[in-house]
């Protein structure tokens, strides 16, 4: 499965922005936000910055923890996390 059948709806307020950091030192503002994210293994609600136009879209470590998955790096397949009780 390849990330751009990734679909999902913000359902949150856009109550703040943070500023982020890009590969080449620039600084960027975006705004936070909420979003049920729905995949075939599963769904669930996740923080998202809203992108602007141009801006690559980015299925982060948040999320992926949040649906118990891992991005494989060799296959660059979403598979189930091994989940441990502490």
């Amino acid at each position: 499965m390849g990330l751009t059948s990734v679909r999902g709806s913000v359902i949150g307020p856009k109550e703040r922005s943070i500023e982020c950091t890009l590969a080449d030192g620039t600084t960027v503002q975006r705004q936070v936000g909420e979003c049920l994210i729905s995949l075939p293994h599963g769904k669930g609600h996740t923080p998202v910055l809203l992108g602007e136009p141009g801006d690559t879209a980015l299925l982060g470590s948040v999320t992926l923890e949040i649906l118990g998955l891992i991005l494989h790096p060799f296959t660059r397949k979403l598979q189930p996390m091994r989940m441990m009780l502490a």
